[in-house]
């Protein structure tokens, strides 16, 4: 399993990006995927998740600027971003978890967002 982070960039403070992430290979329809974030220094955080029916999930720092949404059909997950903060700056990863036999977990390469003040 492959996933392909897109999307990251530099804008400034109140903008906008969004990002995806395309997940390629034998993946079990019932699954989690979602975004984390890692800042210089510090550990990485959860971002923002969603299972394969719609449920979401999101850290209170970024509830209702950002929302998660999916294509079950091309396996992937989108992360709009609005009223971007300097502390949103990190690299956003995404990964995919599911349970067959055993939890798999696949992570993305990682896409970096810097926010300008």
């Amino acid at each position: 399993v492959q996933l392909q982070a897109y999307g990251g960039g530099l804008v400034q403070a109140g903008g906008s990006l969004r990002l995806s992430c395309a997940a390629s290979g034998s993946i079990f329809s019932s699954n989690i995927m979602g975004w984390y974030r890692q800042a210089a220094g510090k550990q990485r955080e959860l971002v923002a998740s969603i299972t394969s029916g719609g449920s979401t999930n999101y850290a209170d720092s970024v509830k209702g600027r950002f929302t998660i949404s999916r294509d079950n059909a091309k396996n992937t997950v989108y992360l709009q971003m609005n009223s971007l903060k300097p502390e949103d700056t990190a690299v956003y990863y995404c990964n995919v978890v599911y349970q067959t036999n055993r939890i798999y977990v696949h992570w993305g390469q990682g896409a970096l967002v810097t926010v300008s003040s």
